[in-house]
């Protein structure tokens, strides 16, 4: 996969009333797709990139997006 990149990220309200975030990733080719990241996944992202505010992921790798998405997940494994 080519190094995509955020380049807009919205903050919305789920249908429990926690906010996530919609997340825009831009490809080398134009090509762009949403993500949605819940509350912890967005927890995850901001930690990873070191980010105060949504705004400051804009440029950030897919890849952070990527890990706070298998972080959220893995949450509810059972060892």
């Amino acid at each position: 996969m080519s190094d995509a990149v955020i380049g807009h990220v919205q903050v919305v309200a789920a249908h429990d009333g926690d906010a996530e975030l919609i997340v825009t990733l831009v490809f080398e080719n134009g090509g762009q797709s949403l993500v949605t990241l819940d509350e912890f996944a967005t927890r995850t992202l901001m930690e990873s990139t070191g980010s105060q505010q949504p705004e400051s992921l804009a440029g950030s790798s897919w890849r952070h997006v990527r890990d706070a998405l298998a972080a959220s997940s893995s949450r509810y494994l059972k060892e």
